[in-house]
């Protein structure tokens, strides 16, 4: 059994930055393994750790500079990765759903993986569509924001629970091949050891370009454009109270009367 695992390297800003025309100055930024993709990595692992699976693929779309981060997959465990880029995909405004979606879809054409993993969603642009966008284009069933997950290979299929809005959860079975974006707190994702940092170094990393997965300069061009960024207005403001437990109580409650809280029209 083969699972794919789409890991995805985000942007880190700092507290305070400055953006600069269509961008956040430089200086301002990092990069780091979106946190979703970890617990997605995590899974896949133990699954192969358990006998389940037999190789976890990583797949990423990014340049160069995110082999980094992709190490780190490997070094927690993956047996090989491969990452997609060329340079229409760096001239793109904004890498989209479909785009993602199309680059993605080429990698499972050519890995046949019985599973795929994504995190819900990324910690930068936040779609929380690419897993699902996914599993439709490929013809894959699927189920989002999974947090527990139990495979039957001998059945071909996947009991899954997944959140809902409201805090309700949903006990649900998929048949394989499917496609499942992972929720935080599946698991508890693993540090690196020193040996599988070592190892990471001569695990393969292949680079193909969207070419060689068939797919066309327009689609990575995408339907999004970023044309504006700015900081949010803040029109709130914190009262700080100090003080023993009365005398802030006591200033609590004078804070709550000024603004018509429990007073009785």
């Amino acid at each position: 059994m083969k699972v794919l695992v789409a890991v995805t390297e985000v942007t880190t800003v700092d507290d305070e930055f400055e953006i600069d025309g269509l961008a956040i100055d430089d200086r301002y930024l990092g990069a780091d393994m979106n946190e979703w993709d970890e617990y997605a990595v995590e899974e896949a692992v133990q699954l192969a750790e358990d006998g389940v699976a037999d190789e976890v693929v990583t797949a990423t779309v990014g340049p160069e500079e995110a082999e980094e981060t992709i190490r780190q997959a490997l070094a927690k465990g993956a047996d090989r990765a491969i990452r997609v880029w060329n340079d229409d995909c760096a001239a793109a405004d904004l890498l989209d759903v479909g785009a993602k979606t199309a680059l993605l879809a080429g990698v499972v054409a050519r890995e046949e993986p019985d599973l795929v993993l994504t995190g819900v969603q990324s910690g930068d642009a936040g779609f929380m569509a690419t897993g699902v966008s996914l599993a439709a284009d490929v013809g894959f069933q699927w189920a989002a924001v999974v947090n527990d997950l139990e495979l039957s290979p001998e059945e071909g299929t996947a009991d899954v629970r997944r959140e809902l809005e409201g805090g309700v959860e949903e006990l649900t079975t998929v048949e394989l091949p499917a496609v499942l974006t992972i929720q935080t707190g599946i698991n508890e994702p693993r540090y690196a050891s020193l040996r599988g940092i070592r190892s990471a170094q001569s695990k393969e990393l292949e680079h193909v370009t969207p070419g060689e997965l068939g797919i066309e300069p327009a689609t990575i061009e995408g339907a999004l454009r970023l044309i504006g960024m700015a900081e949010p207005d803040v029109e709130s403001e914190a009262t700080v109270l100090e003080g023993s437990a009365e005398e802030s109580a006591a200033e609590l409650a004078a804070v709550l009367r000024e603004r018509g809280v429990g007073v009785e029209g």
